[in-house]
């Protein structure tokens, strides 16, 4: 590879990592990883793997959810000091659906340079695989635990056109799959489990044909649910005139 300039000071490097498949990994990940100052991680032991296994060894700082408040403040004090920090989630791109997007506010606002490291991200991976509709989606992440807030939700999401994607956990996708078997049971559901690692699975079928099989074995692992547009039908008024 040809020689690239160093990190900038005073930056805030979002860097993506893998989902599972450590193969995943872009050489300017590793790079920045490598160069950085300081890396502020979602889980330090999970990120302390992931480096030991390419040999990087930098200081870690423990950054997630219930301590973002305080961790912004200190990120930004050593980005003052024209420090050069790599942000990390557990796997993917930091701030969908994980730590980073306060920091990353605070950065802009206290007039710091915060720079994309891209590559992996399960939204992105499960969305081009999933065989729906691309052209438009909306992403949500994960619902609302409370069942009044996540029906309102999942009701004001599927009346938007385009694909639906989110993320759910093993222990509520039944619930899921039930209540869009309420909702849309004709529509096209795609779920993807376990992006990237060995025991990687699609299903696809309607929300009642998916929820039927996953009442035979248990479901492991974080789920991407894809959820087809409401496709109209095809009328005679609405098909293009013949040019013959």
């Amino acid at each position: 590879m040809e020689n690239r300039p160093p990190l900038t000071p005073a930056t805030l490097y979002l860097v993506a990592t893998p989902l599972g498949n450590l193969e995943d990994i872009t050489f300017r990940a590793i790079r920045t990883l490598k160069e950085c100052d300081l890396i502020a991680a979602e889980d330090t032991r999970r990120t302390g793997q992931l480096l030991a296994h390419f040999g990087i060894q930098k200081p870690l700082m423990s950054y997630f959810r219930f301590n973002e408040a305080k961790r912004s403040e200190e990120i930004l004090e050593r980005l003052a000091r024209a420090e050069k920090i790599a942000l990390v989630s557990d796997a993917g791109s930091p701030g969908i659906s994980d730590p980073g997007l306060r920091v990353v506010q605070a950065a802009i606002r206290g007039g710091f340079r915060v720079e994309v490291v891209p590559g992996p991200c399960a939204l992105v991976a499960a969305l081009t695989g999933s065989g729906l509709d691309t052209d438009e989606f909306h992403f949500t992440g994960f619902l609302p635990h409370k069942s009044g807030q996540r029906r309102r939700m999942l009701e004001n999401l599927l009346g938007t056109p385009g694909t639906v994607v989110l993320y759910e956990s093993p222990y509520r996708i039944e619930k899921l799959l039930t209540e869009l078997t309420d909702l849309v049971p004709a529509r096209p559901v795609v779920l993807a489990r376990e992006l990237t690692k060995k025991f990687e699975e699609w299903l696809r079928g309607t929300p009642p044909q998916l929820l039927e099989q996953l009442k035979k074995r248990p479901a492991k692992g974080e789920f991407v649910v894809l959820i087809g547009p409401n496709e109209p039908p095809t009328t005679p008024e609405s098909t293009p005139e013949s040019s013959l």
